[in-house]
Formats: structure tokens, sequence, C-alpha cells
């Protein structure tokens, strides 16, 4: 499964369509993690797994959200109600609650990804407000199968950042 995830694009419309618009042939599905800060009919949002930030004052996106695609499940929330910025810990409940295979959250604006109990965890960063070791916005480009994911983060420009990306065994 390959699917794109993105976060934190705080009110960017045609630089969060520019970069969707990117890999929107190439991926299963395309994952905003929050705070899009768009309205749920905006057309950059169109066709997008998109869940609800802290700052998403007018769209009706859900909280969190479980889907799947060539047997990988998905669950993502933006994180702000799990507490992502202290710990991983409630992120892990939820997905094993709802069984999944990859948890994606947004909210620190750090990018990130590792595994823990077979689950992958990816954040991808902001595009916008970047935070954390890289300078940049960032956003990942998936590809996990059964036994191994490829986590690759790239800047909004489309330059992959080589000190992010990483290849993980997903036990």
């Amino acid at each position: 499964m390959k699917a794109m995830i993105i976060s934190d694009s705080h009110g960017w419309r045609s630089e969060l369509k520019e970069v969707i618009d990117r890999h929107r042939s190439e991926v299963d599905m395309v994952i905003h993690c929050g705070d899009s800060e768009l309205e749920t009919e905006a057309p950059e949002l169109e066709g997008v797994h998109t869940v609800r930030g802290n700052c998403d004052f007018t769209g009706k996106f859900p909280e969190e959200r479980v889907d799947e695609a060539k047997g990988i499940r998905v669950f993502s929330a933006h994180g702000h109600l799990l507490n992502v910025k202290m710990s991983s810990l409630q992120l892990k409940y939820k997905g094993q609650e709802t069984e999944a295979d990859v948890v994606c959250f947004g909210h620190s604006h750090v990018p990130e990804a590792f595994v823990e109990d077979g689950m992958l965890f990816v954040n991808p960063g902001s595009i916008r407000l970047p935070r954390g070791e890289v300078n940049a916005g960032t956003y990942v480009i998936l590809e996990i199968d059964e036994k191994e994911a490829t986590v690759t983060f790239f800047t909004f420009e489309g330059r992959e950042v080589e000190e992010l990306s990483r290849t993980l065994k997903r036990s």
C-alpha cells in the first residue's frame, strides 16, 4: 500500500493542492492529519481522508478515522486530544483499539516515524510551520507491506529529506 500523509497546512490552499496533485495518481490514499483550516467542502481536500485539528473551526471533519487500502488499516487523528506532544501512549491505545497497522498524527509539527509493538507511527510534520531538526515544511510518502515500511519525507518543494527518511521493520 502506498499513501501520502500530510498535516498542519494551516490555511494554505494552492500550496496544499500543488503537493497533493504531485502524488495523487501514484498513491492508494491521501491522508490529512488535521489543521488544514479549510472548510469540509474545500476542493483542495476532495478525496482526501481528513481529520479535524484544534485549528479547524469551520470544517466538520471527524476527530479520528480508520481507513483501509490493500489490507493495511490506518488510524488517523490530529493528536491534540490524545496528548501527542507529551507521549505516544494514547495513540498506541487507539491504534490497538482500532487494530491499525499505521497510526498517523500531526499537531506537534515535528516529523517522525517509528515502530512500536508492530504498529507504524507517522507524523509527517507541517508543510507550512515546520518544527524539529529539519527547518523545512515536510510531508510523507509511505510504502508499506506486511514486513516493512518505507517512510520517505519530502520538503514542500518535493525534495527528499534523507536524514528523516527510513525503512522500518514492522516486527
